[in-house]
């Protein structure tokens, strides 16, 4: 499994509206400009966010994105999973098992499911709040 930047981005996006949440929109062209992606590229990935309900958009020249929930409520796994879909290292582990006619004689199995289970209790235990807080113990600007 390796994570695109896609799904890199969207952690990206997410941590920056967590971290300039004023009370006004945030532009995707100071995202952007932030964190140095291309703009047309956070449109797309945005446009997921929006769709799985992450963010909100507010239209017009003063117009940008919020966080519907607050950063606690978001998880990394949840971004992730959004953005890439399964995380598991082999099919048959994943979320959409295939039906593996091998599954019963295979011992590597009990390798890719500790590696899946280690994974997901790191990302579902990680939230952007802890992103936020982990920015600010840094105290300067990031990109991810």
């Amino acid at each position: 499994m390796k994570i695109s930047t896609k799904g890199r981005y969207a952690l990206s996006l997410m941590l920056d509206l967590a971290i300039h949440n004023t009370g006004e929109p945030v532009s995707l062209k100071d995202i952007a400009r932030r964190q140095d992606i291309s703009e047309k590229y956070l449109e797309q990935i945005i446009a997921i966010l929006n769709k799985a309900g992450f963010v909100r958009s507010i239209r017009g020249p003063q117009g940008g994105y919020f966080l519907i929930k607050r950063p606690e409520e978001y998880t990394v796994g949840m971004i992730l999973r959004t953005t890439e879909g399964d995380l598991s290292p082999v099919s048959c582990v994943g979320t959409e098992n295939p039906d593996c006619q091998r599954m019963q004689e295979c011992v590597t199995v009990k390798v890719w499911q500790q590696i899946n289970d280690a994974v997901n209790n790191v990302i579902d235990n990680i939230t952007l709040a802890d992103l936020v807080e982990w920015q600010e113990e840094k105290g300067n600007d990031y990109v991810i």
